[in-house]
């Protein structure tokens, strides 16, 4: 059973995070930290809105924002 209720929104999307300092990658200034799933499960990222690199990724929980009923008892 899921505890998360349906979206009400048209587009669902991930709220990103501005984030300070310079792409080393093009000197961008748009740096934003956001949740991403991709190979190897969930990641928080900080990417370049401008270029899309990776700036930092860390391994989020396994689940992302699911929290599994097992895990609370």
């Amino acid at each position: 059973m899921h505890t998360f209720t349906r979206p009400s929104e048209k587009l669902v999307y991930a709220k990103r995070e501005a984030v300070g300092g310079t792409c080393p990658e093009c000197d961008g200034q748009a740096l934003a930290a956001y949740r991403v799933l991709s190979d190897g499960g969930w990641w928080d990222v900080v990417k370049c809105g401008d270029c899309l690199a990776s700036v930092e990724r860390n391994p989020a929980p396994p689940f992302g924002s699911f929290v599994p009923l097992s895990s609370a008892v």
